[in-house]
Parts: C-alpha cells; sequence; structure tokens
C-alpha cells in the first residue's frame, strides 16, 4: 500500500485550521445540542446558507427541551427552506428521547441509537463536544484522504467505506479529536475543494500522492452516478372568496412529507390547461364559467437531488365552499411550512 503514515499530516491541518479555519458559533460552544442541531443542517447545506437557519432556529429552540415540547409543524416550519424535511422530523424524534435521558449523550454508541444520528453525525458531535476519540467521515474527509493517499477504491461502495473509515482513523490525532475532525473538514471545503483545489496553498502538498500522481481531478472516484429522473407537477391554489386558501398536508412517504400544499397533479408529462381546467380536481370548483382559472407560471424547474421537477402553477378563484377530504381552508397561509418551490411559484403572484 502507498498510504504514508505521515505523522506531521494531522499536525498541519491543526496548525491550518488555528490559522485559517472558519469561525462559527457551533464552533464557540462544547453544548451538544448545539453541534448537534449544526451538523444535521450541515448535512445537505453549505456553510453559507445553513448560518442564517442554524442562529434562527437555535434561537426559537435554545434547548433540547425546548425542540421536544414543539410540534411538528413549527418544526418543520423553522426548517423550511432547507430541504430533506426527514431531517427535522428525525431530530424532533431524537429531542423527545433525549429528555427522557438524564442528559444530552455525548458518547458515540449512545448517539447512534437515536433517530436520524447515523456514523458521521454521532462521530462529529462525539468528538467536537466531548474530544472522543472517532473520526468522522463525510463527503470533505473522503475527498481529503483518497486525494493525500491517491486512493482509488470507490468512496460509494461497502469496501470503500470500511477503507476510508480505516484510513480515517489511522491519521486521526490521538487526544486532539476535536479540533482535528473540524480542521480536516474545513480544509477539504477550503482548500481540498471539489473543482479547482488550491494546491499551492495546501500544507500537505509536499506528501500528497495524488498531487504527485496528476490524480487530484479525478479523485475520489465513485462506482456509479445516479441518473436524475424528471417529474411534472401542476399545482392549483384554489381561493374560496368566503374561506380562504385550501391546503392539505402531505403525509406519503415521499419528498416534502409533513409540508403543506394546495391542489396537486403529478403526470408522465405536462397537462394541457383544458386538462387542468375539466380536471376531476377541479370539477366540483367551478361556479360559472372557468374564466377564473389562469396560469401564473409555466415549465419552472427545480432541481432536487436525483431528480428534476417541472411545476406548473395555476389560480382558481371559487365562490364554492366544496372542501375535498384531508383539505382545509385558511386565511393565514403563511402560517404553514411549504415546500421550497410553491415558494417560488407563489413569488409569481406578486
Amino acid at each position: 500500500e502507498r498510504v504514508v503514515k505521515d505523522s506531521l499530516f494531522g499536525e498541519s491541518l491543526v496548525a491550518w485550521y488555528y490559522e485559517n479555519g472558519r469561525r462559527l458559533p457551533w464552533r464557540e460552544t462544547s453544548d451538544p445540542y448545539k453541534i448537534w442541531i449544526s451538523e444535521v443542517i450541515l448535512q445537505q447545506t453549505r456553510v453559507s446558507q445553513g448560518l442564517g437557519f442554524y442562529n434562527r432556529f437555535v434561537e426559537r429552540f435554545p434547548d433540547v427541551e425546548t425542540l421536544a415540547k414543539a410540534s411538528e409543524d413549527e418544526v418543520l416550519r423553522y426548517w423550511e427552506g432547507l430541504g430533506y424535511y426527514s431531517r427535522a422530523r428525525n431530530m424532533l424524534k431524537a429531542a423527545r428521547k433525549i429528555v427522557e435521558m438524564s442528559e444530552f449523550p455525548r458518547d458515540y454508541e449512545t448517539l447512534l441509537t437515536l433517530d436520524g444520528i447515523g456514523e458521521y453525525t454521532a462521530s462529529a458531535v462525539a468528538s467536537i463536544s466531548s474530544n472522543q476519540s472517532v473520526a468522522v467521515l463525510d463527503g470533505n474527509v473522503y475527498r481529503v484522504l483518497s486525494r493525500f493517499c491517491c486512493d482509488r477504491t470507490p468512496i460509494d461502495t461497502t469496501e470503500g467505506k470500511k477503507r476510508f473509515r480505516k484510513l480515517a482513523n489511522h491519521f486521526l490525532l490521538e487526544g486532539q479529536a476535536s479540533v482535528y475532525n473540524q480542521a480536516i473538514m474545513d480544509f477539504g471545503a477550503l482548500i481540498c475543494t471539489p473543482r479547482a483545489p488550491l494546491c499551492n496553498n495546501c500544507p500537505v502538498a509536499l506528501n500528497c500522492l495524488a498531487l504527485k500522481d496528476g490524480m487530484v481531478a479525478e479523485l475520489p472516484l465513485k462506482s456509479r452516478k445516479q441518473r436524475q429522473t424528471s417529474r411534472y407537477m401542476t399545482f392549483v391554489e384554489v381561493y374560496s372568496r368566503n374561506k380562504g386558501w385550501l391546503l392539505h398536508k402531505r403525509v406519503a412517504k415521499d419528498i416534502w412529507r409533513g409540508l403543506y400544499e394546495p391542489i396537486l397533479m403529478e403526470s408522465n408529462e405536462r397537462l394541457t390547461f383544458d386538462e387542468v381546467a375539466n380536471s376531476e380536481s377541479l370539477s366540483l370548483f367551478q361556479v360559472g364559467s372557468l374564466s377564473s382559472l389562469r396560469c401564473v407560471a409555466k415549465r419552472v424547474k427545480h432541481v432536487l437531488t436525483h431528480r428534476i421537477i417541472w411545476a406548473d402553477y395555476y389560480i382558481l378563484e371559487s365562490d364554492s365552499d366544496y372542501c375535498p377530504e384531508d383539505f382545509f381552508y385558511t386565511k393565514s397561509i403563511d402560517s404553514y411550512a411549504v415546500p421550497v418551490l410553491l415558494k417560488q411559484l407563489r413569488a409569481f403572484l406578486k
């Protein structure tokens, strides 16, 4: 194996981190609750975007007891815009379990028993909050280690995960897990970036095997790429002059579960105006002519990780008070957490 037993790797990253690491609120504390919240937010969100969400969230839910008492609707409302809403639902479940314990767990094994906490989050919280010697392994760490060791093992395979777990622990600084883990993650985010890494500013460049072999741009390797699929959605906001806006809560195990939306028609291709106007979903709202139905936005593209959504957005003003099963009317539509896509579509009304 060409893995270097470089005793200076960890020390070099830590020295770089003390000089260049980002100063962030969750790094100014050893409170496992706040570290946990930050790690969950940053799983699918960049620091620059997640910082505002973090501040807003911990201002409303400053400790695990406050979070545990909250309703799912309120938690989702404060999570609105971060996506991957199962993270918020699992956080609420975990918070309620934690309050049944004597204190917030700080050890890796106990953290793993909580809803939504996997190996990465457990190791991050355990190491950063209490310096437990467990290495973190996220996208940044995979990238740094695969390049430094020029390791071509695909990171999305069982073999790759075992291999890089071993490497992560190999380089972990004994007694300095907290600062080392934060250092290697920040280093991957700021220097050893996915594209155009700053190799000229890298403190470990002299021993980087990928740099020697001209392989930096190719690593890390993946065995396969997930194909993006397309979904076609037609949203129809029904507004009753007597009762307000029509909404329902998404409960199916699909994207946006637990969020609210108007009437949604999903199809294999875009629906025409006539298909929307004559749909069974709208038939009982029609009073008089269809003149009140209007298309506000067409073919709005919304990209998620593994799918592209093409959305059309309609408004229907109705004199009917008909309310389909599982729907309800509200005059305070902004009180409910909705998908970001729907917020983007509603912006066309202004």
